[in-house]
């Protein structure tokens, strides 16, 4: 059955509409001298706006009819970041720079035309931008007064984190060139100010192929450092003149891969001392680390850190924890008392919330992670929902979920995985994935089943797979080439890689080659892995769910699944909505995928086995 949605659905208890709206979340956080800001999302209107907080107060600053959101990469990512009286943003609808001044409610356009821009930081009256223009990319900066137009850098594929020093001396950047992907090589730049400008800029680290850098940082002193993976884990390291030497640090990710721009998961306060973010065992850790001390752990009861700041009082974070979703934390340093400034409200009783489990299991001959989330009120051993994120080189979080939530209230238990190439368990670990997309992403969503019904956890005849974008692509796998689950659920994914490479953004160009193979030389691997040329082996019940506007993965990827589905007679469903594009934002869309997803599962289970 295929359906364009234009209907909401009824509410329940702990209903869908319930579940979408406790989906609020906050991304860049900026502290400056006029106070705290950050962004919002509000899944009612799908808009982001931007909160500033001063004398214990937050107000709005996003007037009706704008949105602070990127679309550099498609991703997006950096925004917004703060000028000497404001804010600077990038406007969802036209995707160009506005500057808006505290006494000024109206925002002004700094751009005009086809550029988009993303990434966006400010210093000595000028915007530093990464620009896109027709897939071309390249490095600018922007006057805020005469809006004047400069290239700071071009000639790489790709361009992130520009970012001046104190001083304004030094202008670091990171870069990366085709067929890479920032969390496979990319280099660190430097260029040095002088009479004429900028010097020829010089590559500080990333000469090779191995080797992953992000966010670089300035410290007050203008030494720059940056995370690295070149030990194993993205790890904080500093530039001397004879390279980059190592900081103090756990053996641990101190960073998600970077599928946006903008991330801040650590500091330089100088003197090798750093405040962080990193995983361990797949939660977060929040410290201040100094090379003569133990440092000293900020983490308390939460199990996610993004966009830090902090001043002489106080470190400031957007946090969750299994118990409450995302929110803007204020830590006090002396006492580590916590006060929570926006959001962490959850829509459900402390007693109702399920709460995640480390899952550490084995998969072929290897390990994988991810976390259990036992059915709430479960009589007998409850069916299982396998949850497969995006990316495919992204991660889940044991962080409160509203939408896990839904289901352990209809007694379910989920398994939210990080199948081998998620990232928050080091390069290796994350390299896994190198030539293996549809092989040992699809190994780990079965090993967990069997792995689960052999603790008694859950009934193993009864599991359920579901999965967006990448997710939809093992999810169709899984349900391809083994008789594990009863049912699946695709939300915008890919049932043909192939397709995909030629569809696909500039961001993502390459990436295929590097998933399974090149489309030509290793035509067999793709035909073997394509689920749309086996889906004569799909013999369980898909239900689809596919934004009209999608530019990741194009609607015809759902439509020639759905059609090959219903020609050899499978039960499919195909939800499809006009005003989405690479994940739902609309709230009414959220639930009503929601819940005909929990209906089309319930129908299944009716059925006879």
């Amino acid at each position: 059955m295929n359906e364009t949605h234009t209907s909401s659905p009824k509410a329940d208890p702990f209903s869908a509409a319930q579940a979408v709206a406790a989906g609020t979340d906050f991304a860049e956080l900026q502290l400056g001298p006029l106070g705290l800001f950050w962004n919002e999302y509000r899944p009612e209107d799908g808009a982001c706006r931007i909160w500033h907080w001063q004398n214990h107060q937050a107000r709005c600053l996003t007037p009706d009819g704008f949105s602070a959101r990127s679309r550099v990469y498609e991703y997006g990512g950096g925004s917004f970041c703060l000028s000497d009286d404001g804010v600077l943003f990038v406007n969802e609808a036209d995707q160009q720079l506005y500057h808006q001044s505290l006494a000024d409610p109206l925002p002004v356009a700094l751009t005009t035309g086809d550029c988009r821009y993303g990434d966006l930081s400010f210093a000595f009256g000028q915007v530093l931008a990464v620009e896109e223009q027709a897939n071309r990319h390249r490095l600018v900066s922007i006057g805020l007064v005469d809006h004047q137009r400069h290239v700071l850098a071009e000639g790489a594929d790709f361009y992130a984190s520009p970012i001046l020093s104190p001083d304004g001396q030094r202008l670091a950047w990171v870069e990366w060139s085709r067929p890479h992907q920032p969390w496979t090589a990319t280099r660190l730049m430097l260029a040095e100010r002088n009479a004429s400008g900028w010097s020829e800029p010089r590559c500080v680290a990333g000469k090779g192929d191995g080797e992953s850098i992000q966010q670089p940082r300035f410290d007050a002193a203008n030494r720059l450092s940056c995370l690295t993976d070149r030990a194993g884990y993205w790890q904080p390291w500093v530039a001397s003149t004879s390279g980059l030497e190592p900081l103090p640090a756990a053996e641990a990710d101190h960073a998600p891969a970077p599928w946006q721009l903008g991330g801040c998961t650590w500091l330089p306060l100088g003197e090798q001392s750093y405040l962080a973010s990193w995983t361990e065992a797949g939660f977060g850790r929040l410290g201040l680390c100094r090379s003569d001390t133990a440092g000293e752990d900020f983490t308390g009861a939460y199990s996610r850190f993004r966009s830090l700041a902090l001043d002489e009082r106080c470190i400031y974070a957007i946090a969750a924890s299994p118990t409450h979703p995302s929110a803007v934390i204020a830590i006090e340093r002396q006492s580590h008392a916590i006060t929570v400034l926006a959001g962490g409200l959850a829509p459900l009783p402390i007693e109702q919330i399920s709460r995640p489990r480390t899952l550490r299991y084995p998969s072929a001959s290897e390990e994988a992670h991810g976390f259990f989330y036992p059915a709430m009120n479960a009589d007998a051993k409850p069916p299982l929902v396998v949850f497969i994120h995006g990316g495919p080189t992204s991660a889940c979080y044991p962080v409160f979920d509203p939408r896990i939530q839904y289901w352990t209230h209809r007694g379910f238990a989920v398994a939210d995985l990080n199948y081998r190439g998620s990232s928050g368990y080091g390069r290796a670990y994350r390299q896994a994935l190198h030539l293996n997309w549809g092989v040992v992403d699809v190994e780990d969503a079965c090993a967990v089943v069997a792995y689960l019904d052999g603790q008694g956890l859950i009934d193993g005849r009864s599991a359920f797979i579901r999965g967006g974008s990448a997710g939809g692509y093992t999810t169709l796998c899984a349900l391809a080439f083994h008789d594990v689950f009863r049912a699946g659920a695709s939300l915008y994914g890919v049932s043909d890689p192939v397709a995909l490479a030629r569809a696909t953004h500039k961001f993502e160009g390459d990436y295929l080659d590097w998933l399974i193979g090149d489309p030509q030389r290793d035509s067999e691997r793709y035909r073997a892995r394509t689920p749309l040329l086996h889906a004569d082996q799909i013999r369980v019940p898909v239900i689809f769910f596919q934004g009209e506007l999608d530019a990741v993965v194009v609607p015809q990827q759902t439509r020639d699944m759905v059609r090959a589905l219903e020609d050899n007679g499978v039960a499919v469903q195909a939800h499809y909505y006009p005003d989405e594009r690479h994940g739902f934002r609309k709230a009414a869309n959220q639930a009503h995928a929601l819940e005909q997803e929990w209906l089309f599962y319930r129908r299944v289970m009716d059925s006879p086995l």
